[in-house]
C-alpha cells in the first residue's frame, strides 16, 4: 500500500504520494497550513479512483469532465500528468516520463495507491 509523505518545502508543506516500492508517483503544490494539506490529500484520495484519463497528446483529444487525469507532453517532449479535482483545480502532478506508456503507468499507480494511503511525516 502506498503512503502520503508530508515534508517541509520552503515556507510551507508538500506531500508526495509514494507507491509501495517507495517511488514518488505524485506531488502536491506547496500548502501554507497543515489543515489545507490534509484536505488536499483527502481530495486526491477521493478523486483519483474515479478520474478518467484525458490524453492531450492525441490528435483529437476527447475532453472529459472533472475529476480527471490530464496526460500531456511538456516543452521538453517528456510526458506528464496532472490530477484535477471536480472543481477543476490541480491537486497532484506526476514527474516527467520518457514515454506516454510510463506516464499512464504513473496514473494507474496513483489510482491504486492513493485511496488507502496513510499519511507519514518525513
Amino acid at each position: 500500500m502506498g503512503k502520503f509523505q508530508v515534508k517541509a518545502a520552503g515556507k510551507g508543506l508538500v506531500f508526495n504520494l509514494l507507491a509501495t516500492n517507495g517511488q514518488v508517483v505524485a506531488t502536491s503544490e506547496v500548502y501554507n497550513k497543515k489543515d489545507s494539506l490534509k484536505r488536499g490529500i483527502a481530495s486526491v484520495q477521493a478523486n483519483a479512483p474515479a478520474a478518467g484519463v484525458e490524453d492531450q497528446t492525441a490528435e483529437k483529444p476527447a475532453k472529459l469532465a472533472n475529476p480527471k487525469f490530464e496526460v500531456y507532453a511538456d516543452k521538453a517532449g517528456k510526458f506528464r500528468f496532472r490530477l484535477k479535482a471536480k472543481n477543476g483545480q490541480i491537486i497532484a502532478v506526476g514527474e516527467a516520463y520518457e514515454t506516454k506508456k510510463a506516464a499512464l503507468a504513473g496514473v494507474a499507480s496513483v489510482k491504486k495507491n492513493a485511496p488507502g494511503a496513510k499519511i507519514v511525516e518525513a
